[in-house]
């Protein structure tokens, strides 16, 4: 009888052979079971063991895979440099296409899981449509805050990995009903090897370098086997001033004749001028008409402005001019001026990129061999994460002259028809997350007969404490346009005595805080998310009936999942008393999802001229979620075996996925938009001259009573955000697969070429604030468009003031392309070598927003390349193992987005013509590494250099319609560390 870990080995090699990087002979297949001559022969005799494959419930030999799956061997990490499973799961062509959420991008943006969250989403669709497994088996989420439903990479080390298989197709029938765009599967190793491993990653330049140590044993028994791993990892940060192409933000324009940049000098320090975030200035409200429009005071801290400027006084005429105390002067009102505005902040340097995060995980797998026909296996995973990040931020206040309207006598010496918002700096901001994760599995499996069962529990929990510095917002508006001091009056939110801040001090406005200050407006608070998630599944599978070309498989099972999050921000934050930071309640809510699925595998037939074998697959899943309600869902497949090696699969299923937690129950958020960011009415009418503005939305505006001159309001718009429960309706989608797998008998090239195409109907999504209003004028039904209902103006100044943001079900997103895979591996008198090559094609990846809407199609975009690839060359020689892969990033362009549909390229700066930069170029980074493994001694030892050429992230130009940090695109493709060593030492025992 064959043992359970015998048959755990049986199963992953036929999964590999089921893979176009794996067209293994049978006589390998047989050769692997490691036995003696008479044993095999033994073996050889036995019928063909069954093997559960990936892409299918049902068990068979795992020869002729149907479903497209890609496997990625954690090794192939060490040979690339990469430290966590984050990394070697992005390098995949089905993620490489699309943004992915790492912890860099979590701190520059609110993303869902939290800050040092890394999730996985395939083709871009999302996470929470990407449905992770850990040994076939559903793994919990993990994150911080309300928004949390994804699994985060953090949790499952590499050392713990032995491969991982992502199967690039809907399979909601199969798996649930998060598995949309597909599924991943991460399987740990077995065995009875031992190891002790060192990995480090050193970049040449400061900063992102990675270290892990780990350690495993694992020991078989007479009845049994287990498993430990010990791990833990640390990433040092990675800040702004770490790197050049992110320090310093120019505009990144040019001249459209010469090509030369046109950017504003600094005379100050005969560079471009850096315009990161403006910082230790006085945003000036004017009503005497004698101050340049848009132009800001700032102090003289370094006694040169004289050189350039005239003060303020200096420009003074009558008595409504501004007047200031000596050593101000007006600033970014011109292009002479912005030239000595300060917008570069010593702070910014030491502004997080990607976070310090640690990680230590224990992982146990252990089974017990209870009878011939019955195992009992358990899995228990442990893991701490924790991740500090460092910021800096403005903070400011409306205070008058002392002379204007009813006067403010803490504003000394500045006088005429102004009121003013002095903006301050402060490196106060950051946060210190941590997160406990936990996740228990216990399970029974065995056979009766030639029908194998598996009856398993999972239980996981996460739970995250978020830390973060926050500015008392009582503390500021408190004082904003009072009369005089606030002494005696006591803060309306904390009760504590009032202070007077320092607003108009110089220094206070340049980030140099005293103490006592400090501790008046700053402090800290602490939110906790905790996310449970349950699941009991049993299935059944075996071979129901005999027909003339085979035996009918079947598979039938029952699934039960409960749901429960919890997250409850800090004090403050529930108080509303944090400034410019989003306001939150409770969220809390549970779900309960019951499903039952059934396939079938039908062989029609067999042996039959260009028809060798023809198998038919149908499956279908009966879901009911407490939440939302019921649905079914189906696929069915075709596996076409033409001739020999040539075999062509093809599968259509459909999927329905019903509202996460989140987005059903995520309590009401507050946040703030500047108006700028939000409201495209702004000075339409220019817009309409220069081509900035539609026509379409000119006359929306103008429709709705909008000033062509309008400037925009004073006060940022408030934003409100929650969850759609009772509205929303569960996601639908159809997903189409067709393609061909060549593996030829007179050699060992193998080719796999698949098109795919998934349809997503009223998908579930959350529209920032300026989507709402721009869809709102942007809409060619402007007076019956839902989405202007979702925001009001303030009669007096017409600003946006407010824009509800609610999760809501939008029309359509669609997404279709091809995948290829190639390998070769062949030998010569010289050595062993191996090739392989992936590429990904985009074809579309179209969202559709409203059904009056039009498609906007994103492939091809920044963040969206049309084409990724991964080449990997090996020569393996005596005890010596070379790498080399290639990683193809394809060019994207936003110039087409930014032209409404049209190639442009052109602007307007500082009144004169320019020309901007959207497009990124292909890029390819290459690693390169070497292993000589020590046989007798049980070491070995991997050197290599990734990024080796030392390519920067792209530089793009400054615009609304591209995201960027410093110069450089900001998204997940690119590689932000630069060149880096690496070195991997493991020690076998």
């Amino acid at each position: 009888m064959t043992t359970f870990l015998e048959e755990l080995k049986l199963s992953r090699l036929a999964i590999a052979m089921g893979c176009v990087f794996a067209a293994t002979s049978p006589a390998a297949f047989a050769q692997d079971t490691g036995s003696d001559d008479e044993n095999d022969n033994a073996v050889a005799e036995e019928p063909q063991e069954k093997i559960q494959v990936l892409g299918s419930r049902i068990r068979t030999d795992g020869l002729d895979q149907a479903a497209p799956v890609e496997i990625i061997n954690a090794s192939d990490a060490v040979d690339q440099g990469l430290v966590t499973l984050g990394d070697l799961l992005r390098t995949s062509t089905v993620a490489a296409g699309s943004n992915q959420i790492t912890a860099a991008t979590s701190t520059a943006f609110v993303t869902e899981g939290g800050t040092g969250t890394e999730t996985f989403s395939l083709r871009g669709l999302g996470a929470n449509r990407t449905l992770v497994l850990l040994n076939g088996r559903r793994i919990g989420p993990a994150g911080t805050r309300g928004q949390v439903s994804a699994f985060d990479l953090n949790i499952m080390p590499l050392s713990a990995v032995e491969r991982v298989e992502i199967l690039k197709d809907g399979a909601s029938s199969l798996y649930g009903s998060d598995a949309v765009a597909g599924v991943v599967n991460i399987i740990t190793k077995s065995g009875d090897e031992s190891s002790l491993n060192l990995n480090m990653s050193q970049p040449m330049d400061d900063g992102g370098a990675q270290f892990r140590l780990s350690g495993t044993m694992g020991r078989s028994f007479d009845s049994g086997s287990v498993r430990v791993v010990g791990d833990y990892q640390r990433t040092q940060e990675l800040a702004r001033g770490d790197r050049d192409v992110f320090a310093c933000s120019n505009p990144y324009f040019f001249d459209p004749d010469s090509g030369e940049r046109v950017d504003v000098v600094d005379p100050r320090t005969n560079e471009y001028h850096c315009n990161d975030l403006l910082w230790g200035h006085v945003w000036i409200y004017d009503y005497s008409g004698e101050v340049p429009p848009g132009a800001k005071a700032q102090y003289d801290y370094d006694g040169d402005l004289g050189q350039y400027l005239d003060s303020f006084n200096e420009r003074a005429t009558g008595p409504n001019s501004m007047r200031t105390p000596e050593g101000w002067y007006p600033v970014a009102y011109d292009r002479e001026s912005f030239g000595v505005t300060n917008a570069d902040h010593p702070f910014q340097d030491l502004e997080t990129l990607s976070p310090e995060t640690e990680v230590a995980t224990v992982f146990v797998e252990a089974d017990y061999w209870a009878s011939d026909t019955t195992t009992l296996y358990t899995e228990v995973l442990l893991n701490r994460r924790k991740t500090t990040t460092n910021g800096y931020r403005q903070f400011w206040s409306y205070i008058y002259n002392e002379n204007f309207f009813a006067g403010d006598s803490r504003s000394e010496g500045w006088t005429g028809a102004q009121w003013l918002s002095p903006t301050a700096i402060t490196d106060h901001s950051g946060s210190e997350i941590t997160v406990d994760y936990r996740r228990f599995v216990a399970g029974i499996e065995g056979s009766i007969g030639d029908w194998y069962w598996d009856i398993n529990y999972q239980d996981s929990r996460s739970d995250g404490d978020y830390q973060q510095k926050i500015i008392y917002q009582d503390a500021i508006f408190d004082q904003n346009f009072l009369t005089g001091s606030c002494e005696g009056m006591d803060l309306s939110v904390r009760g504590i005595p009032c202070k007077d801040v320092p607003w108009l001090d110089p220094q206070f406005l340049a980030g140099n805080i005293s103490p006592e200050m400090q501790e008046f407006l700053f402090g800290t608070e602490t939110g906790n998310t905790i996310y449970n998630q349950r699941t009991l599944e049993g299935i059944i599978t075996g071979d129901l009936m005999e027909l003339p070309a085979g035996f009918v498989g079947m598979a039938a099972g029952l699934s039960f999942q409960q749901d429960k999050i919890n997250d409850t921000p800090g004090e403050v934050t529930l108080q509303g008393n944090s400034w410019g930071m989003s306001s939150a309640g409770i969220t809390r809510g549970k779900s309960l999802t019951r499903a039952a699925f059934a396939e079938l595998q039908i062989p029609v037939a067999r042996d039959l001229p260009l028809m060798e074998s023809l198998d038919v697959s149908v499956s279908g899943r009966f879901t009911d979620v407490s939440t939302y309600g019921s649905d079914t869902t189906y696929k069915a497949g075709l596996n076409w075996g033409v001739v020999d090696g040539f075999r062509i699969r093809a599968s259509r299923g459909t999927s329905f996925r019903s509202p996460a937690l989140y987005e059903l129950f995520l309590n009401d958020q507050t946040s703030f938009a500047s108006q700028r960011s939000v409201d495209p009415c702004i000075r339409w009418g220019e817009g309409l001259e220069n081509g900035t503005t539609s026509d379409n939305v000119a006359a929306n505006c103008a429709a709705d009573g909008i000033p062509e001159d309008y400037t925009g309001g004073a006060i940022s718009a408030e934003v409100v955000t929650g969850g759609g429960f009772g509205t929303l309706k569960a996601e639908t989608s159809t997903a189409t697969t067709v393609g061909f797998v060549w593996t030829p008998s007179f050699t060992d090239f193998a080719m796999s070429i698949d098109y795919f195409d998934i349809e997503i109907e009223g998908e579930v999504t959350l529209l920032g604030a300026g989507q709402i209003v721009g869809g709102c004028y942007a809409s060619q039904n402007f007076e019956s468009e839902p989405l202007c209902d979702q925001f009001f103006r303030n009669d007096t100044d017409l600003r946006v003031e407010e824009v509800q943001g609610n999760y809501l079900n939008i029309a359509s997103q669609v997404n279709t392309g091809v995948d290829l895979q190639m390998s070769y591996p062949f030998s010569t008198d010289f050595a062993e070598f191996e090739m392989s090559y992936e590429h990904t094609y985009q074809i579309e990846a179209s969202s559709k927003l409203l059904p009056t809407s039009e498609r906007q199609d994103r492939a091809g975009r920044l963040g969206r390349p049309e084409h990724v690839g991964n080449f990997n060359f090996a020569m393996m020689k005596g005890d010596w193992t070379f790498n080399w892969t290639a990683r193809y990033i394809g060019e994207a362009s936003n110039h087409e987005w930014y032209g409404d549909g049209e190639y442009r390229d052109d602007a307007t700066y500082w009144g004169e013509e320019v020309r901007i930069d959207l497009a990124t170029p292909s890029v390819i980074y290459h690693a390169f590494s070497a292993t000589r493994d020590f046989i007798d001694e049980g070491l070995s030892i991997t050197v290599g250099v990734a990024n080796a050429f030392d390519k920067e992230a792209p530089q793009i130009s400054s615009s609304s319609y591209a995201t960027r940090v410093g110069n450089a695109a900001f998204y997940s493709q690119y590689d932000w560390l630069g060149r880096r060593a690496f070195v991997n030492i493991a020690y076998d025992f």
